[in-house]
């Protein structure tokens, strides 16, 4: 192979190609298409949304017979077929998170306009053999990290409560760090993710266990539809909002600095209506109950237990849950 020559080609150039029969999506290597319609929603959301997208890989060659330019998506697909699916009208997708969704023909000239003059990375294989596409395909497509369950849980689903999730859980980055809930490695990992994935399933279901199956299912159900997004987003807002305006010390120099209390302080606020001064005396008054080894109830030490113990178990989660409430 000579090189990989990267550019910038607009959406509507690799429309126009295909069109022409000028780019084959199809070569003998590649797998069949296998996307469901909301990972196809997501990819269009995300160029809307002018966040980049992986490269999309092309072998490009010369017929010399035919003295004609050939070009085969080595990988991408999925995201080029995506892409002209959508300019023929065949689905629709969200604009923005709270967005209706639309089809191409939905939007306005200047939103088509826009999404067709969005330049896509490629990168252009010259003078690559079939050996060197295979060897090529084949790394592209290799995982080097092991993935924990919410990364292969992201992998996984592309639809409407997962955009919801990434969402939410991206635009509190302020409040991990303000309260130092998470570290940059914990989301790197999006361990944030997966907590505000359960807070939801919580705030939904009801004071529940914590099993990836739970949250497996949560996203599968609201995958194509997510009908209570608008409810949800406004109680969150009010829980966030909440905590925010403390008074910091209240939250980072006592025990709910601990991803398990904070969980649980969140749920228990849910719906709550409190001042945010009671709400700080309140967490300053658990705390140093907690602390105080001279008090010995069996309120008080059912609820360290629960604290100590297996943290996301139902019957952890409902002491400390009663605990809160009863001191909010």
């Amino acid at each position: 192979m000579d090189r990989v020559d990267y550019q910038s080609m607009i959406v509507q150039d690799l429309v126009n190609d295909y069109r022409d029969d000028k780019l084959d999506l199809n070569p003998w290597y590649q797998r069949r298409s296998v996307w469901t319609r909301p990972q196809k929603a997501y990819l269009i959301n995300t160029i809307l949304e002018r966040k980049p997208i992986p490269a999309i890989y092309v072998r490009h060659s010369i017929d010399m017979d035919k003295g004609k330019s050939i070009k085969e998506v080595v990988d991408g697909q999925q995201r080029a077929r995506t892409i002209i699916e959508f300019c023929d009208d065949e689905f629709t997708a969200r604009t923005g998170i709270l967005s209706e969704r639309k089809s191409f023909l939905q939007m306005t000239p200047t939103e088509r306009e826009k999404f067709l003059l969005t330049p896509i990375s490629v990168g252009f294989l010259l003078g690559a053999t079939d050996k060197d596409v295979i060897d090529i395909f084949a790394r592209i497509n290799s995982v080097s990290k092991t993935l924990n369950a919410q990364e292969k849980r992201n992998a996984r689903f592309s639809g409407e409560f997962k955009q919801f999730v990434i969402h939410e859980s991206a635009s509190r980055l302020n409040f991990w760090r303000n309260f130092n809930i998470f570290t940059a490695n914990d989301i790197a990992r999006m361990n944030e993710v997966q907590f505000v994935s359960d807070i939801i399933l919580n705030m939904m279901n009801g004071l529940s266990d914590f099993t990836p199956a739970s949250l497996d299912r949560i996203y599968e159900e609201n995958d194509d539809e997510f009908p209570r997004q608008k409810e949800i987003s406004d109680r969150l807002n009010y829980i966030f909002e909440k905590i925010f305006s403390l008074d910091k010390r209240s939250i980072v120099d006592t025990i709910f600095q601990r991803q398990p209390l904070i969980f649980s302080l969140m749920l228990a606020l849910d719906g709550k209506n409190i001042t945010t001064q009671k709400l700080q005396d309140s967490l300053f008054k658990m705390d140093a109950q907690f602390k105080d080894e001279a008090l010995k109830s069996n309120e008080i030490e059912a609820f360290r237990s629960a604290v100590a113990s297996t943290t996301q178990r139902i019957s952890s989660r409902r002491i400390r849950d009663a605990f809160i409430k009863k001191h909010l």
